[in-house]
């Protein structure tokens, strides 16, 4: 049986970046995120007894069995979970509309699109809050991308209490993220490695005990629609993420000199009058933070800077759709 679904990619406003077990994906923090209508992934999941092999296609490419390793792995731990035919072959056909490993959330939508179509072809007849432990398991950004607009990430204590839930999914708000892309291609340091590093500053477990007083107070700026707190508290957010890879032993970053000549143009905007904020996640691409009426002055700003810099403006997503 043949299932298709979509899934947008999201960007943690407070950020998640470390994990409490590998396997199950849970978080050592919870985290508020925002669903981007301008970034998603379409996948099919189809299971039949007529397929001679497993296949992972991806933008039309099949991909090696080195490459698709991740994917079989995380659907035969699926399969395993719900009882189904092991010696039943699949096919995955992934479309890809997201630039992957450069910090702009690919995995998320990824898997949460996969998680989706593969619980639809089996008939699961999964809620929300299932689906979202599910697509945890594939990557554990991919629980926020089965809501849209804003969501929060519980980090729970077990596989049955970390998921997603939408604070809300249709938000009446002017707020725009504009995607900077300042380099595309696959970062050098994968987030679960870079995750583990960051463990070792001695600045981490301060950070810790900082995330539920964030948690809480982004979600009052949510409720009261405040900008400027919701985006003082975001720039923060990815402050300390950043700050705590700096300080780690070894010590790395994303940044590349064009992530830094973004951080200070916010800075310099900020000082004219324009509110924005950034920011970054694990890779060099910048995402500002702003009013609709203020975007098109920023990104004159961006590409004064930059030159011909790609940028994406974005709005609130939906989230995880069924197209068929």
């Amino acid at each position: 049986m043949k299932a298709k679904a979509r899934a947008h990619t999201n960007i943690a406003l407070v950020k998640y970046w470390g994990k409490a077990d590998k396997a199950l994906k849970l978080p050592l923090m919870s985290s508020i995120s925002m669903t981007l209508d301008a970034f998603y992934t379409d996948t099919e999941f189809n299971h039949s007894q007529d397929l001679e092999q497993d296949a992972f296609y991806l933008n039309e490419i099949k991909q090696t069995r080195q490459q698709s390793q991740r994917v079989f792995n995380y659907i035969n731990e699926l399969r395993k979970k719900f009882n189904l035919d092991q010696n039943e072959h699949f096919e995955i056909r992934s479309y890809n509309h997201v630039p992957t490993s450069a910090g702009l959330a690919s995995s998320a939508s990824a898997f949460a699109a996969l998680a989706a179509s593969f619980a639809k072809s089996y008939d699961l007849n999964l809620d929300k809050t299932a689906l979202s432990r599910l697509a945890r398991l594939g990557s554990g950004s991919a629980t926020r991308s089965i809501f849209g607009g804003f969501v929060e990430w519980q980090k729970g204590t077990n596989d049955e209490t970390s998921f997603a839930k939408a604070i809300d999914e249709n938000p009446d708000w002017d707020l725009h993220m504009l995607a900077v892309e300042v380099n595309t291609g696959q970062k050098k340091i994968s987030s679960s490695i870079g995750m583990q590093w960051a463990q070792k500053s001695p600045f981490y477990q301060t950070w810790l005990n900082e995330n539920q007083s964030e948690i809480n107070a982004l979600k009052k700026a949510i409720a009261k629609h405040d900008f400027t707190n919701l985006g003082e508290i975001s720039e923060q957010s990815a402050n300390e993420m950043h700050a705590v890879n700096l300080s780690a032993n070894p010590g790395f970053t994303y940044f590349e000199p064009d992530t830094l000549e973004l951080i200070n143009l916010v800075h310099t905007l900020r000082q004219q009058g324009i509110e924005c904020y950034y920011t970054i996640d694990a890779g060099p691409n910048v995402k500002i933070l702003c009013t609709l009426r203020n975007s098109k002055e920023i990104i004159s700003a961006i590409h004064n800077l930059l030159g011909n810099v790609k940028i994406v403006n974005a709005s609130f997503g939906p989230g995880v759709q069924y197209l068929d």
